[in-house]
């Protein structure tokens, strides 16, 4: 992927919009005080998994920022829809601020640069992103393999919309508990541990190897994020579809990937020229 130079606003401005969405997700969560079933608390663990697990790790960041490994277009579809329902941005936004991230780990034009601190680099980054990394036409550049794509197009426009599909699909099926459990606090939860990667893996931690940026290895961020906590050795190696590199380095996105191959289902995995 070839790095392109981000323009560098000297102070963005709140954004409160995302300040207010944000609000609403976290105060929505808890009305899980309200309605609590074990069914709607099975419900989120379920979609931790779905969603943050399949849609996230293994899609957006495995599969489609770096191209770790392929699968049949119809099955990149579905996970990138579990993506999408994450409500973390459609796959061309989500995909063009990884890149950014990786072209630019830890430099000023990192969209959660961890030099300006752990507040930051969790989540202050969004309540202050530069205007044009929210226009489509210049964040597309950095997907544009994505952006030619009609369907990421679509996922990318339409991904709150589609969460209320889902919402209402929730409410069939289980009232509003699944509603409350399955949109509110599984986004709260699956937002902090995708944003963990950013912040708590830039700060504490071993390294493997010496990279350019803060990159880290964070056990408990791993088992919180399927195996993305192994950050430093991620950085080390962008395209291999192995986070996990010793033995006790539990990688449990590339067990799935490696299920898929064994299935016929994911090929031309990119794996570590060294364990």
């Amino acid at each position: 992927m070839t790095a392109q130079t981000l323009p560098q606003p000297e102070a963005a401005p709140i954004s409160w919009t995302n300040v207010g969405f944000f609000a609403v997700i976290h105060l929505g969560a808890l009305f899980a005080f309200t309605c609590f079933s074990w069914s709607a608390l099975l419900l989120t663990l379920f979609l931790h998994w779905a969603l943050g697990g399949l849609g996230i790790t293994l899609c957006f960041h495995r599969l489609l920022s770096h191209r770790s490994f392929s699968v049949p277009k119809p099955l990149e579809y579905f996970l990138a829809l579990l993506g999408t329902l994450s409500m973390q941005g459609g796959p061309i936004h989500w995909v063009s601020n990884h890149r950014m991230h990786h072209a630019h780990s830890d430099t000023a034009s990192d969209p959660h640069d961890s030099n300006k601190g752990f507040w930051w680099s969790h989540m202050g980054w969004i309540f202050q992103m530069p205007e044009e990394h929210k226009r489509y036409e210049h964040y597309s550049r950095f997907a544009k393999d994505l952006a030619r794509d009609p369907v990421y197009r679509f996922l990318n426009k339409y991904m709150l919309a589609l969460q209320f599909v889902f919402a209402g699909l929730l409410f069939l099926i289980g009232g509003w508990s699944f509603v409350v459990y399955g949109i509110f606090v599984r986004a709260v939860v699956v937002y902090h541990c995708t944003w963990l990667t950013n912040s708590a893996c830039h700060k504490w931690g071993y390294r493997s190897h010496e990279t350019s940026d803060h990159s880290t290895n964070l056990w408990w961020t791993a088992i919180l994020t399927y195996g993305e906590g192994w950050h430093n050795n991620h950085h080390a190696m962008p395209r291999s579809a192995r986070h996990g590199m010793a033995w006790w380095e539990v990688d449990m996105t590339y067990m799935v990937i490696w299920t898929l191959e064994k299935l016929g289902l994911a090929k031309n995995l990119v794996l570590p020229s060294r364990p």
